[in-house]
């Protein structure tokens, strides 16, 4: 037996992550979360943002800017589809190199690591190339779930985590070997993984009605997309409902719902901590197609209702869930009502939808991407058994 050699001193794993979308912080969290309930202090962990760390001007700005970039969606994605071939996302990294050659190379001398593990997909060809031929392993985690951009495939990588096997045959595509692709499912947080809860004991501690579906409606953190839109069309919808609109950090939004007369019993949040809450309570989810948000639904076993979804990276996330059928695709008032009326007037559709949720739910996904980093750390920390309490 060839014994792996350890270290009394933790082991230093870096992450790679901006906030242009995509759930790159949320991702790295949840790997940095399920690396620290199993092994502790043997692990030390940094993340690092690329762009506002280490960017040189005017590519600093770039996680302020995003919010504004995708407000033009058909412009994005031209962008997107423009740049997404294997040939074209190297041509553009070399072009790049010469322009944030100085600041990657004093990103990767100054946060020294035993790993190295990328959430970002423009991070890998710079780093990659700043860190040369001996370097620490280097782990990418492809944080979308079907469409997946050129950038997030890098030959040069120890290994490739991905979401779907589209995903996987996507890195086929972009020439990774079959040894460098594993399927693991997507990182969330612990709290979005446990077990279905008693949804009419979450309804009381809520305050949610028992008597009616529960509609959950969101537009992520910062409460984007036509939210008020599709709040309106449901107040007009025949049927009883109970509709549970969360409008993130967006005030205004918040105050213009507030200020309506409603038919429907409606309750409006802003920003809410307890989504797992949420989720487990609810009976649809009405929501962008944003990956981390579907991932966390799927987990939930909560069928969805996609209302937009962002050209580019998330329009293989429309296909993901109506293929599997675990929701529908619901853009317009049209669509989305008669939805509404398949899963409530047919309660056997909408169980089909639930155990699609179950069927392709990967609720492991954090956890077991922390043990696959673990095991690729050249040497070992000694990790001490939990106290007994």
């Amino acid at each position: 037996m060839i014994l792996q050699p350890t270290n009394p001193e933790p082991a230093r794993i870096l992450f790679l992550f901006s906030d242009t979308g995509g759930g790159h912080r949320s991702a790295a969290e949840a790997i940095i979360e399920a690396l620290q309930i199993q092994y502790g202090d043997a692990i030390q962990t940094e993340m690092v943002d690329i762009f506002k760390q280490y960017a040189p001007k005017p590519f600093d700005l770039l996680p302020e800017l995003y919010p504004i970039m995708v407000r033009v969606p058909q412009a994005w994605g031209w962008g997107y589809y423009i740049s997404n071939d294997s040939r074209r996302a190297k041509l553009i990294a070399d072009s790049a190199w010469p322009l944030v050659r100085q600041n990657i190379r004093k990103l990767v001398k100054s946060h020294p690591s035993d790993l190295i593990v990328s959430v970002h997909p423009i991070a890998n060809a710079p780093i990659l190339r700043a860190l040369g031929e001996r370097r620490p392993p280097f782990i990418t985690v492809v944080t979308d779930l079907v469409t997946t951009h050129a950038f997030w495939y890098h030959r040069r990588v120890d290994l490739c985590i991905v979401p779907t096997e589209e995903a996987r045959q996507r890195a086929f595509l972009c020439g990774l070997r079959e040894d460098q692709v594993m399927v693991i499912g997507l990182p969330v947080a612990q709290r979005f993984c446990q077990p279905p809860a008693d949804k009419p004991t979450l309804r009381q501690k809520l305050g949610w009605p028992q008597d009616r579906p529960i509609l959950l409606l969101v537009g992520g953190g910062e409460g984007m997309g036509p939210i008020e839109r599709v709040a309106l069309n449901i107040d007009r919808f025949p049927l009883p409902v109970f509709l549970v609109v969360v409008c993130g950090r967006n005030q205004k939004l918040k105050h213009s719902l507030e200020s309506r007369q409603w038919k429907q019993m409606v309750k409006i949040y802003g920003f809410v901590k307890d989504m797992p809450d949420f989720m487990q309570a609810a009976d649809i989810l009405i929501t962008k197609a944003g990956p981390g948000t579907i991932t966390e639904a799927i987990n939930a076993s909560l069928p969805m209702l996609l209302y937009s979804r962002l050209p580019g990276q998330e329009d293989g996330n429309v296909s993901y869930v109506v293929s599997r059928g675990a929701g529908f695709w619901t853009p317009t008032d049209e669509s989305l009502t008669r939805a509404l009326h398949n899963w409530l007037e047919n309660p056997e559709s909408y169980q089909q939808a639930v155990q699609a949720c179950k069927r392709i739910a990967r609720p492991t996904a954090a956890m077991d991407i922390a043990r696959i980093i673990f095991e690729r750390l050249p040497t070992k920390p000694i990790v001490k058994p939990p106290l007994q309490t």
